[in-house]
């Protein structure tokens, strides 16, 4: 047994249990949501770039969610589409401790750049005469950096806790990437000190900021509703409508999968919602803002203009 715990050197992502030309299919069409997700987010980043009318903290904040979720989506995709077409093919174990490590620390990073983006539109929208002042540039760095350096120490404490575990029961993965509560099932150790690491991760940084932005948003709905003007509301609620379907779609699936009930299962189920998570979120994301955000598609329209005119 004890050559079994130091001999596992790689994993075989089982991913789903499909017909092959469903797998093919798959393959096309997953392939095309990734490519539509690095399409939409540099498009995204491109116009916050090139164009000075948005050189503000709010779209500071949503060019940092546009990084997250180019990261988010590479960070699992290539290896899925990978399995798709060779199912047998492994991952290495280094290539899975990274993988599950970068998943967390973007899953918690975007967690918290949704709150920032909640409390800019708070600010921007209750406190509208003094916001310049308390949005300065030197406070939007602080409050992008601390989502950061959060996300990756918490993703830390999850790796430093996984590491030591010996694996010698199986190395075949329930799920499409190295997600770490799969990977707890193969451990022939206590996981129990692991398991409430990740439960108590994930109410505090789902459930904890949730919160947050729902407080933001009532405190913002009720300033609305002092508006006495009918179109002073439609631009009020049309500044904040983008943010709130990005905070619905991603933490519901996260809530849903990860502190909902049969939490920690790898079943097909929780597999189809983290699928949605992190292929499916970072794509509708750049597309909720650039429908909704009348200022994103003006942009978008004044650098076609641009290129029509050279």
């Amino acid at each position: 047994m004890g050559d079994n715990m130091t001999s596992v050197t790689e994993f075989i992502l089982l991913g789903f249990s499909l017909d092959p030309r469903i797998q093919l299919f798959l393959f096309g069409l997953f392939f095309l949501c990734y490519a539509f997700t690095l399409l939409g987010n540099g498009v995204i980043l491109g116009l916050i770039s090139l164009d000075s009318r948005l050189h503000t903290p709010m779209y500071f904040f949503l060019s940092h969610l546009a990084i997250v979720d180019i990261a988010y989506a590479c960070n699992t995709v290539p290896q899925m589409l990978i399995n798709l077409l060779s199912p047998t093919k492994p991952i290495s174990f280094t290539g899975c401790m990274t993988q599950t490590f970068l998943f967390l620390s973007f899953a918690h990073i975007e967690c918290l750049l949704l709150v920032v983006m909640s409390y800019d539109r708070y600010v921007a929208i209750c406190h509208p005469l003094r916001y310049s002042a308390i949005v300065s540039w030197r406070v939007c760095i602080t409050l992008v950096v601390i989502p950061w350096a959060i996300g990756v120490l918490l993703s830390l404490i999850h790796l430093v806790l996984l590491l030591p575990l010996p694996f010698c029961i199986s190395q075949k993965i329930n799920h499409f990437f190295c997600e770490i509560m799969a990977l707890l099932k193969l451990a022939c150790a206590d996981t129990h000190i692991n398991e409430t690491v990740v439960l108590a991760g994930a109410i505090s940084v789902l459930l904890g900021p949730f919160s947050l932005i729902v407080i933001s948003y009532m405190c913002i709905f009720c300033s609305i509703l002092r508006i006495q003007s009918g179109g002073g509301q439609k631009k009020a609620f049309s500044t904040c409508s983008s943010h709130l379907c990005v905070v619905g779609l991603f933490y519901g699936t996260a809530i849903i999968t990860y502190v909902g009930p049969r939490y920690g299962n790898p079943k097909e189920p929780k597999k189809y919602l983290l699928l949605f998570h992190s292929l499916f979120n970072p794509m509708l994301n750049p597309l909720i803002y650039t429908l909704r955000n009348l200022e994103v598609k003006g942009a978008l329209k004044r650098v076609l203009g641009i290129k029509r005119a050279l």
